[in-house]
């Protein structure tokens, strides 16, 4: 007999009962409305929020119709239960699964049942039957991301402590200036020191997206307007965040055209059924060892 099959049977029943870790999601927020600016909040967004609304019948015990997304609280709390019975939530707080998606809408769950005024101050790991937020949230809701200067969101109507007060004013001071683009979703100017650059999160998926980019590149039609260099791309949530370097003197609303010229130009490259050119997959090649796994 193998080892197994000589356990008490109780033990092999107690272990088949243990619940499975959550499976990989690569698209975490994949059906959920802009995928791309949940993608830019969690990633490349210092401060916004947006509002979440629960599909009926869905909200967890104790929370509001409502609940707030934010990029990040104090102390990296993954979320807050505030004294005026908001439920806030950050998603850069880290995840501890597989599922991003899952790991968030087990912080929304938590905040809700939390006493008013209290936080979440860890989260446990997620599993295979914890909910995702796409069975959660109202997928037709509007998710609509609102930018700010800095963190003074997390003060709300409540005083925060020393330790909240530290972090407050350390955060404002270390806000890279950001502006959200018109011209495409999910495409931000940003300026951190003395260097300036347009991050845009594509809506393709990360193979479709490095094609079309490798096309435009190879045809020596990658820049973003005059100057603006492609430096690389970043991949995130199973897309794909293209990084351009562009003048250092320049503000955001001088790159509504050139992003709006480059957004027709990724569009038809990311709908051609073409096989790559020589060319362009040497130029894919390069593009992919110049792209960074942000988690």
């Amino acid at each position: 007999m193998g080892k197994a099959s000589r356990r008490p049977r109780n033990e092999r029943a107690d272990r088949s009962a243990r619940p499975l870790p959550a499976p990989f999601v690569a698209r975490p927020f994949e059906g959920l409305p802009n995928e791309t600016d949940w993608v830019a909040m969690r990633e490349i967004v210092p401060a916004a929020t947006a509002t979440v609304r629960f599909a009926k019948g869905k909200a967890p015990e104790g929370a509001p119709d409502e609940v707030t997304i934010a990029t990040v609280l104090p102390l990296a709390w993954p979320g807050l239960h505030r004294e005026s019975g908001e439920v806030v939530v950050g998603i850069q707080s880290g995840n501890g699964s597989g599922d991003t998606s899952r790991d968030i809408a087990q912080a929304i769950t938590l905040a809700s049942a939390a006493e008013a005024g209290s936080p979440v101050a860890t989260l446990p790991v997620s599993m295979a039957d914890t909910p995702r937020l796409q069975d959660l949230l109202d997928t037709d809701a509007p998710f609509e991301m609102q930018l700010h200067e800095g963190f003074d969101f997390w003060v709300a109507d409540a005083d925060l402590d020393a330790d909240g007060k530290e972090s407050l004013e350390r955060a404002n001071e270390s806000a890279i200036p950001t502006v959200k683009l018109d011209a495409a979703p999910s495409a931000f100017w940003c300026r951190i020191g003395e260097r300036t650059y347009v991050r845009w999160v594509l809506p393709f998926a990360e193979d479709a997206a490095t094609n079309a980019l490798a096309r435009l590149h190879a045809a020596g039609e990658s820049h973003l307007g005059e100057d603006g260099r492609l430096l690389g791309c970043f991949r995130s949530s199973g897309l794909l965040i293209p990084v351009w370097e562009v003048d250092p003197n320049s503000e955001a609303a001088d790159f509504e055209d050139a992003v709006a010229a480059m957004k027709t130009k990724i569009d038809a490259a990311a709908a051609s059924t073409e096989p790559l050119t020589a060319a362009e997959r040497g130029a894919k090649a390069g593009l992919t060892n110049r792209q960074v796994t942000l988690r």
